[in-house]
């Protein structure tokens, strides 16, 4: 084996750990003490949630992309293949490239759902605030 080869290689480690290093830090989970004052931690917090999402935001981003890349030329291939089936290929369109693309503080507070896999409008969750307002069930259910 030649010595550039080898350089490459080992470069390539090098690469591949400073990655694992970031998503390992930038996915570790947040919690909150319960003895912190607000008053002179709120800030340190802050900065500390929007290091970690720009952080993950690294790792995440470039991988939900080339996803729905790829998901574009799968469902051009499926709309081939099925004969111009428009509905297979919407199904792959839909999985691969709705969903979330971006994580945010509110994210990793576990307040907003990551969504990396797509889904269709009606088959997402409800915000909160509509579930609870959500009418009741037919007594006789």
């Amino acid at each position: 084996m030649d010595n550039f080869a080898f350089n490459r290689r080992v470069n390539a480690r090098r690469v591949f750990c400073v990655w694992l290093g970031a998503a390992c830090l930038a996915l570790a989970p947040l919690s909150a003490s319960a003895n912190d004052d607000p008053s002179t931690l709120g800030s340190a917090k802050e900065a500390g949630i929007g290091s970690a999402a720009a952080v993950s935001n690294l790792v995440y981003g470039p991988v939900k992309v080339a996803w729905a890349t790829c998901g574009i030329v799968i469902a051009g291939l499926a709309w081939a293949f099925s004969g111009g089936d428009g509905e297979v290929a919407s199904t792959v369109l839909t999985r691969a490239v709705r969903g979330t693309y971006v994580i945010t503080p509110d994210t990793l507070k576990g307040q907003r759902e990551v969504e990396f896999v797509g889904r269709s409008p009606q088959y997402r969750s409800a915000p909160p605030a509509q579930v609870a307002s959500a009418p009741d069930a037919p007594d006789g259910w």
